[in-house]
């Protein structure tokens, strides 16, 4: 089953729960890209049972600046959905990573550094269009 626009629901910013620190010069040329849009164009993807964002922190990170209320997700079931794996990238000071651990890490008050853990996901994610006006509430 692939996901289509659907399938993207408007989730509270507070739900959700980053496992892994940002890299600043990213998040900020996506902050002017999605003022410059003015709106999101890609949901995140978020296990729906905790809220743990898998893919998204970026995007996460924009809506905090942003002041948004809600953003736009696609919640999954992330530690029983096969098309969902995880690994370790190439440079991570981490040698393998598991989804209980991303969720855990999610729970916690702590985070993963930078580009530790990569998920792979074998359904495509749907372009978006929301405006920022809707997710400001």
């Amino acid at each position: 089953m692939d996901y289509d626009g659907e399938d993207v629901i408007l989730v509270p910013i507070e739900w959700l729960k980053p496992h892994e620190e940002i890299k600043e010069r990213n998040c900020e040329a996506l902050l002017q890209m999605t003022q410059k849009w003015g709106g999101y164009t890609k949901p995140l993807i978020v296990d729906k049972s905790t809220g743990a964002i898998l893919d998204g922190h970026h995007r996460y990170h924009v809506g905090l600046r942003l002041h948004l209320r809600d953003l736009p997700a696609i919640c999954v079931e992330y530690l029983t959905d096969p098309r969902i794996s995880v690994e370790t990238w190439p440079a991570s000071e981490y040698k393998e990573i598991s989804k209980e651990q991303v969720v855990q890490m999610s729970l916690s008050n702590q985070t993963f550094p930078p580009k530790t853990s990569k998920h792979t996901l074998t359904f495509d994610i749907p372009p978006i269009f929301i405006p920022l006006e809707v997710l400001q509430g």
